[in-house]
């Protein structure tokens, strides 16, 4: 998938991720009783970083202290819309697997009213499990989300983190 010779490690981490720089992608120790829509996530979402996120872009977001928490949500978004639209046949897989995640609890929002999370959380989780899950958005966070959801380049990645950004900021003021 990834068009390359990458190397993988399954390690005792919590969440599969990708070294751009070393081209090293991590997974999980699996046991056998992974689902295989989780495989193909983890896979697909890492080899999507391999594909599309590119260095000099990471670099640079670093260099102007973005925070990585809001850049790495957005970016998340861009690359597995890249990674869905290059291979259809994962969509399937992602769908099933992120329901999945969220059933068990993955990402730690059992008993959480979701409208009450920041809002890179809330658009976190809403690009990953959809609207099924009731999260509503104002306007303004509506029109974020729209840019966010179609980011192509990293540029627009480094972009919309700004707006992002500012618009956080002005709530929590």
């Amino acid at each position: 998938m990834a068009t390359e010779n990458l190397t993988i490690e399954q390690r005792n981490v919590d969440t599969a991720s990708f070294d751009v720089k070393d081209r090293i992608l991590t997974v999980p120790m699996l046991d056998k009783n992974i689902s295989a829509y989780l495989y193909d996530l983890f896979m697909g979402h890492e080899v999507g970083h391999a594909l599309y996120t590119p260095l000099d872009g990471l670099i640079r977001a670093h260099e102007e202290k973005l925070p990585k928490s809001i850049t790495n949500v957005i970016e998340d978004s861009r690359i597995e819309r890249k990674i869905k639209s290059k291979y259809p046949g994962i969509r399937a897989s992602f769908i099933r697997a992120y329901k999945e995640l969220i059933e068990k609890d993955f990402f730690g929002t059992k008993d959480l009213d979701l409208n009450e999370l920041n809002f890179i959380d809330r658009v976190n989780l809403f690009t990953k499990g959809g609207p099924s899950q009731g999260i509503v958005f104002n306007d303004d966070e509506t029109y974020l989300l729209n840019r966010i959801e179609t980011t192509e380049t990293y540029d627009d990645v480094i972009e919309v983190t700004r707006l992002v950004m500012d618009y956080m900021k002005h709530q929590e003021e």
